[in-house]
């Protein structure tokens, strides 16, 4: 429910997602919303894209509405069938992925190839999601009854709402609109503000493919809006799941108000995630993967490394391979396809940037790379590397959205596990090691206390094909791959009795 307002010639391209221009010069980019209109804003330069006008609670009722009448439609569609038009939305994606990604470069700032493979993780969802379409559904049970049947069967929620962050505009609807549709549910989402553009052109593509098919486009809908728009999805009972991906803070109160009314949630909350280097590792997969995980899209990604914990044998070496490393990344504007490094996302986290890198200083810490904002347009910040200080100190254990990296220096394997698992979140982690015993006991019950551990890889750049989400105060949630379809469905267990006769179960006899 959006009406945008197009600033500049240069985003004419943007008619090419479906943001096209009516006779008054208005770009109706979904429904005609009735709230308030935002300006979205480019972070390279933070000059304005376009006006967006945001949906208002009668807007929202309407559009909810909207939405579970066509989920009597979606329903009854067997769920190949369902497979086969998320397989055929994913082919649109594929059609539009070099403009979309450009779109998500220029609105949200991350690089153009992260733009374009945010995009392609969507296209792989849809793929991942069509044959998964076919293999959903419980098992047949033994029963211990003669002549009974003991089935599990599983079941569309019916709505799921979907509340998604700006780091990642597009992958993360992917991962719930996806696998929430071959499950039989319609979906409500609401994007980030900031993000609105990315949002309605989403949508768009996704109500064309439902609409050539000859379904309602209401099955996938979307309100833009503020957190009047949340709070209200959070406490509608006609909400039957709420995914939302955000900060911890936020989360916490979206869990009580779906608690109170005993709705369902899945919380993909933050990370604070660190990497480990022992004293085998190869230094050459080391130093890569923490620039990478660290730097990537300018640290704004909830699997982005913020704690490097490197055996005291080679701790000088790394950090000086890294102060290399950081000094070579080719910082500009976003959309250049020759730029590994762009801005932040808004002006106000260039702001706890800078708050962050001076309570490090107070507690301690020596920045040894970076630590300034960039004489250069747009929310710019140096990368940053920070040593000195202590493991638990209070900075370290606060999450800061932003290019920091906080380097420390340990002896043994107990003490470091142990500092992988004393902060609150407990999204992703890695470490870097030959040591196959230590392998195994990393992975294990005294081992990292993470929803994703990995082995001689980055914390960053999850696969699909396997479930993503994380422990503790990250929320618990679970999306994408593995069996975390089973989240968007209701099971029943089921018993049939095909005899003549009636033996209740556990041998009891009532006669």
């Amino acid at each position: 429910m959006s009406t945008l307002l197009i600033h500049h010639p240069q985003y004419a391209w943007l008619q090419d997602l479906g943001l096209r221009e009516d006779n008054e010069g208005v770009y109706n980019g979904s429904w005609g919303g009735r709230g308030e209109v935002i300006t979205t804003y480019c972070p390279a330069n933070n000059e304005p894209i376009a006006r967006v006008r945001q949906a208002s609670l009668k807007d929202y009722e309407e559009t909810i509405g909207k939405a579970k009448k066509a989920w009597d439609i979606w329903a009854d569609i067997p769920a190949p069938k369902r497979g086969e038009i998320v397989r055929k939305i994913g082919d649109a994606f594929r059609e539009k992925i070099q403009l979309l990604g450009r779109l998500v470069s220029l609105e949200m700032g991350k690089i153009l190839v992260e733009g374009i493979g945010e995009v392609q993780e969507y296209v792989d969802v849809c793929d991942y999601a069509a044959g998964l379409s076919r293999m959903i559904g419980g098992p047949t049970l033994p029963s211990e009854r003669p002549g009974h049947a003991l089935i599990e069967m599983w079941n569309p929620l019916g709505l799921v709402g979907i509340i998604t962050a700006f780091n990642f505009p597009v992958a993360v609807f992917g991962w719930n609109n996806a696998i929430a549709l071959i499950t039989g549910n319609v979906c409500l989402w609401k994007g980030a503000p900031t993000t609105s553009l990315v949002s309605v052109a989403v949508t768009k593509i996704i109500a064309q493919v439902l609409e050539d098919n000859l379904l309602p486009g209401a099955i996938c809908s979307l309100v833009c809006g503020g957190a009047d728009i949340g709070t209200t999805m959070a406490r509608d009972e006609r909400v039957n799941l709420l995914s939302f991906t955000g900060s911890t803070q936020v989360g916490k109160e979206v869990a009580l108000m779906v608690q109170e009314r005993f709705g369902k949630s899945l919380l993909e909350l933050g990370g604070n995630n660190a990497i480990i280097a022992f004293e085998d590792a190869d230094l050459s997969l080391v130093v890569p993967s923490v620039l990478f995980a660290a730097v990537g899209t300018a640290g704004q990604r909830c699997t982005t490394v913020r704690r490097l914990f490197l055996h005291k044998s080679i701790h000088n070496e790394v950090v000086d391979r890294l102060k290399s490393a950081y000094s070579q990344i080719r910082v500009g504007n976003p959309w250049d396809p020759n730029i590994l490094y762009g801005p932040l996302h808004t002006k106000q986290a260039v702001s706890m940037f800078v708050r962050a890198v001076e309570e490090a200083k107070k507690q301690g810490g020596t920045v040894v790379y970076g630590g300034k904002v960039m004489d250069h347009p747009g929310n710019y910040v140096e990368p940053t590397i920070v040593t000195g200080l202590a493991h638990d100190s209070p900075i370290v254990h606060q999450e800061t959205f932003a290019p920091i990296l906080y380097v420390f220096k340990f002896q043994d394997e107990e003490e470091v596990f142990a500092w992988n698992n004393e902060v609150k979140q407990g999204l992703s982690s890695s470490i870097f090691t030959k040591d196959l015993g230590r392998i195994f006991r990393w992975l294990g019950p005294k081992g990292s206390d993470c929803g994703i551990v990995n082995v001689n890889i980055p914390t960053s750049g999850a696969e699909i094909g396997g479930a993503f989400g994380g422990e503790k105060h990250t929320g618990g949630g679970r999306e994408s791959g593995s069996d975390a379809w089973k989240q968007y469905m209701r099971r029943s267990t089921c018993t049939i009795n095909y005899s003549t006769s009636l033996p209740l179960a556990q041998g009891i006899k009532f006669e």
